[in-house]
């Protein structure tokens, strides 16, 4: 039997009850308190401001360009954030949610009887039997910690993973479970809420650019400077954070052909120390080599070469206790840009 929360979700579950009920899930049966549908509870407007959250707060540069949901970090490599955690509530919480689902289920005549059975079982847990009335005598003491799902991955295997029963821990005590709330477990948070600027090459010539003339290639520092989100906890006494912070290292030009040459060959343009990447172009300078951009080898046609602009950068974080902040991989965000090459040779700018 377990009870997970899930963002708008809390899942209560019982393995005897179900066991015999369902054969499709033999170990468990899950009453969605948030969602509706088949044995399910739509409370959304019968508990207006009841489901039980996650209490991390974020802020910084949680939207992307223009304030819009854009931009979110690829990190390099199979690095993943935990789809599942553990974090505290407190007892009062705690029992308000219990009581409020175990209302919502046991005198709804449309749940089927095993969800019933299970969200009674749950309940007796912690108001009847191995624990009394929530623990609200001791609510000064410490905190109730429940098992939190991304609303993002809820639906993942690893974020079914943090399914132990809700446990009690006293105050200033570590609970000893894999996911449970750190500064580093915050900064890893932090990092899938982390929105970068779009990756827009400023180019010259710019939109029409013509076979063998150099295309100078540059980002507009103003917009590509450390970027950040800290993630905070406080609840009941414990009070965590961690900022996670992302620098821009380099950019990877990607033609969109292979006929085209790249400056530097490589395709990999770097930052130089005042956050910059290559030199916007200047007049008289049309023939030269430019330190970042490509030169097209061939007419796009009646086409356009989709040219990949993909920014390379640096994470890292510091967090409550001034940890030993390493373990966050290098992330990557890009997007494509059309660029059309004419056959005319030579141009006069």
């Amino acid at each position: 039997m377990h009870a997970v929360v899930s963002g708008r979700r809390w899942l209560f579950a019982a393995g005897a009850v179900v066991a015999c009920t369902l054969t499709s899930h033999p170990a468990q049966a899950d009453v969605d308190l948030g969602n509706g549908g088949q044995g399910e509870v739509d409370t959304s407007n019968k508990r207006d401001g009841q489901n039980l959250e996650s209490r991390i707060t974020y802020t910084g540069s949680t939207r992307g360009s223009d304030g819009k949901s854009s931009g979110r970090v690829t990190p390099v490599g199979d690095w993943k954030p935990p789809a599942c955690w553990y974090e505290p509530y407190s007892a009062k919480t705690f029992a308000e949610h219990t009581e409020g689902g175990y209302d919502l289920v046991a005198n709804d005549p449309k749940q089927p009887s095993y969800a019933k059975s299970a969200v009674a079982q749950f309940r007796d847990i912690y108001k009847d039997g191995e624990y009394k009335d929530y623990n609200l005598d001791k609510a000064s003491e410490g905190n109730w910690w429940v098992g939190t799902r991304d609303p993002d991955r809820w639906l993942e295997s690893e974020a079914q993973t943090c399914n132990k029963l809700p446990f009690w821990v006293v105050n200033g005590e570590q609970p000893n479970v894999p996911n449970a709330i750190t500064p580093e477990i915050l900064a890893h948070l932090a990092y899938s809420q982390l929105r970068l600027p779009d990756t827009k090459v400023d180019l010259a010539p710019e939109g029409v650019t013509k076979v063998n003339l150099p295309t100078w290639a540059w980002l507009d520092e103003s917009k590509f400077k450390p970027v950040e989100v800290t993630a905070r906890l406080n609840v009941n006494g414990l009070n965590l954070q961690a900022t996670t912070t992302a620098k821009p290292i380099s950019l990877k030009l990607e033609p969109g052909t292979k006929d085209a040459a790249l400056h530097p060959a490589s395709g990999e343009c770097t930052f130089s120390a005042s956050g910059s990447i290559g030199e916007s172009f200047a007049k008289g300078r049309a023939q030269e080599t430019p330190p970042c951009g490509i030169t097209y080898l061939r007419s796009s046609g009646n086409g356009t070469y989709k040219l990949q602009a993909t920014v390379t950068w640096s994470i890292s974080w510091t967090g409550t206790g001034s940890p030993n902040a390493t373990g966050l991989p290098n992330g990557t965000f890009g997007n494509d840009q059309a660029v059309t090459v004419q056959e005319i040779q030579t141009i006069n700018r």
